[in-house]
């Protein structure tokens, strides 16, 4: 029995060890089997995994040091030199719990931090990884890359989440035309196309923007799209503003311009502007000639 007892501990925590492995692929299947959105799912092995993580810890301590009591008196002493040595990894591990709190996003988010956009794909206790978009590549699309942000970035730098509660953002395309255009009938134009684009947008538009509006003061505006007029040197600018899935930007773009050159195509009063240099004389242009070109 002497010797039995001496081997209890190390018997006690392989149990742990195989329990805690074993455990995890039992406990999803049973939990999550039904489960078939992917993001709810990945959420779901995650809480598994840290639980388990949690009562393994708590239950290998119980087994070595008797109970929390010695627990208690060793954090005592060591505290205040963690705090010290592991300041930036007790950031990122206090960051891990605010994200997990807060929620300033979550995995499937396309957020922007430091400098770095992207789709979040994973969520740990001292990191969260993005799906790069942009940098090298335009319009908003993947590069491939995964990028690692330790979870403290979200105390120093500003975070910006496009797709929180509502999947849509506005975006804008600029099309100048010449100053002898029928500009208005450009606008026209310009709104047809993006009216055709508009009716294909998903039917939960309106119903996101009321859950977004419930959680954060949003001003409630028309999601219709709208032309705005400004001036350039060259031309008339007329800039067209709609809404767009975040994560469907150069698409919808290049579906809309190519609407756009095909109704230009049939009119005969619109034609695009662009810098040009122009040769003046007062003879060609049938003004009277200065005293010194005469």
């Amino acid at each position: 029995m002497d010797k039995l007892s001496e081997f209890q501990p190390v018997l006690l925590t392989l149990l742990v060890i195989l329990l805690y492995i074993g455990g995890r692929p039992w406990l999803s299947k049973i939990f999550l089997g039904r489960i078939d959105d992917p993001r709810k799912k990945f959420a779901g092995q995650k809480t598994i995994h840290y639980s388990l993580t949690v009562l393994a810890v708590l239950a290998l301590i119980h087994i070595w040091l008797g109970g929390f009591t010695g627990v208690f008196a060793y954090i005592g002493i060591v505290s205040a030199g963690l705090a010290i040595a592991m300041q930036d990894p007790l950031m990122n591990l206090a960051g891990w719990i605010f994200i997990a709190t807060r929620k300033p996003f979550s995995v499937g988010d396309r957020i922007e931090i430091d400098g770095h956009a992207g789709d979040v794909v994973d969520l740990r206790p001292f990191q969260f990884s993005l799906i790069e978009i942009g940098n090298w590549v335009g319009a908003d699309q993947t590069t491939g890359r995964i990028v690692h942000i330790p979870n403290g970035m979200v105390f120093k730098q500003v975070l910006v989440n496009a797709t929180q509660e509502f999947d849509y953002i506005w975006d804008e395309i600029p099309v100048m035309v010449t100053f002898e255009s029928d500009w208005r009938r450009c606008k026209e134009i310009l709104l047809e196309v993006a009216r055709g684009y508009s009716s294909t947008l998903s039917s939960n538009v309106e119903e996101q923007m009321q859950r977004a509006s419930r959680k954060f003061l949003l001003r409630q505006e028309s999601m219709d799209a709208s032309v705005w007029t400004d001036c350039a040197d060259s031309g008339v600018v007329l800039i067209l503003r709609y809404f767009v899935d975040a994560r469907q930007r150069r698409k919808t773009k290049t579906t809309i311009w190519e609407g756009i050159f095909t109704a230009f195509e049939q009119e005969n009063h619109i034609d695009f502007a662009y810098p040009t240099v122009r040769y003046f004389d007062n003879r060609h242009e049938g003004k009277a000639p200065r005293s010194s070109e005469a």
